[in-house]
């Protein structure tokens, strides 16, 4: 028997809000199939192959109070590929009330609530202290440019690949100092386990991953990406960074964590200003679609700019306390950046370092 199953589940309490990022698919049912269980080990990717399936489901959530007690109740859909992006209004008095959530598929068996989940809230209020680190080439020296090396990463778990150590050292010091990290990668969306399993290995144990759903590029309903966007990062990373400063509100202090080898200084600092408010956001979106990877369609021009503007008015709102902090791993021994006009006069707040332990 085929169920639903919640293949990854991000809650998050703001001051105001509840959201929620999650993604759904349909599992064969551990228990109705009479077979041993097997050595737990590290996954690699090709094993979620199934995830490539797409499914719709209808979600309810049930949020509890700190004695059981159900706080409220909301009904959501899932887009087409069972994914799910919401931001919940708390009612009043709940915020501090919010012990834990359930989750319920309603959908697939007429009348009956299939429970996915029990879920406890990452709670990020009055101290707001993100950061967000990228994954290839930054904590992993990984390899996609050749189809043996794309071959190699779907059938190998990611341990196999060197660890940058030195990107890993500053994560977990920010960790340590109370910043929640978000994980940002151009990976498939089924490399969600193979990497939730290397960053438990590396004690990183609440980060929530955002991934790249390589199923939208060529559908004709979900076109948030397209084609142009399997070797662009451009715009896919900009816009699960702007999903994340939705979900957790503007932060009281930010870091980002990148590489030199594609175009994350430039996201970075276009990120940057967005959130310090210095530039008109249109004045700066309309310089960024002339930059090659900013390349965009008509719905994901007007996509990016609802969400800009959502931003604009929550800086209005918050504002940073602090500068963001930009950290860009070496691709060489560059000593500086070569960002392009008119981006370079903002890449003095960036820092350079290496990868690994032990190097100038």
């Amino acid at each position: 028997m085929k169920r639903a199953k919640a293949v990854n589940f991000l809650a998050i309490q703001t001051n105001h809000y509840l959201n929620l990022k999650a993604d759904f698919t349909m599992s064969e049912n551990l228990y109705s199939v009479n077979k041993d269980f097997e050595k737990f080990e590290a996954r690699f990717p090709i094993q979620a192959y199934k995830l490539l399936r797409a499914y719709e489901f209808e979600i309810k959530v049930v949020v509890l109070g700190k004695n059981n007690e159900t706080l409220f109740t909301k009904t959501l859909e899932t887009d087409s590929y069972g994914g799910l992006l919401a931001k919940i209004p708390l009612p009043k008095d709940s915020k501090e009330s919010i012990s834990k959530i359930e989750i319920y598929e309603t959908s697939k068996y007429p009348g009956l609530e299939l429970l996915l989940g029990t879920y406890i809230p990452l709670k990020i209020t009055d101290n707001r202290k993100i950061i967000i680190c990228d994954f290839d080439k930054t904590l992993v020296e990984t390899k996609y440019s050749k189809p043996s090396e794309i071959y190699d990463s779907l059938t190998s778990p990611l341990k196999n690949y060197p660890t940058l150590e030195n990107s890993v050292k500053i994560l977990k010091e920010y960790i340590n100092d109370g910043y929640h990290p978000f994980i940002l990668s151009a990976s498939p969306h089924f490399y969600e386990e193979a990497i939730r399993d290397w960053l438990y290995a590396n004690e990183i144990f609440t980060a929530g991953i955002f991934l790249k759903d390589y199923r939208r590029i060529l559908s004709i309903l979900e076109n948030d990406l397209s084609p142009k966007d399997i070797k662009t990062q451009g715009i896919y990373k900009l816009g699960h960074l702007l999903d994340i400063i939705n979900m957790t509100d503007i932060p009281s202090s930010l870091v980002l964590m990148g590489d030199n080898f594609e175009s994350d200084p430039l996201i970075y600092l276009t990120f940057s200003e967005l959130l310090t408010g210095r530039v008109e956001p249109r004045q700066l979106w309309n310089e960024l679609k002339r930059v090659e990877d900013f390349k965009v369609t008509a719905r994901q021009n007007g996509l990016f700019l609802n969400k800009i503007f959502q931003i604009k008015d929550s800086v209005k709102q918050h504002g940073l306390d602090k500068e963001i902090k930009i950290y860009i791993r070496k691709k060489a021994q560059e000593k500086e950046l070569r960002v392009k006009a008119p981006f370079d006069s903002y890449s003095g707040k960036i820092s350079l370092y290496e990868g690994h332990l032990g190097k100038e």
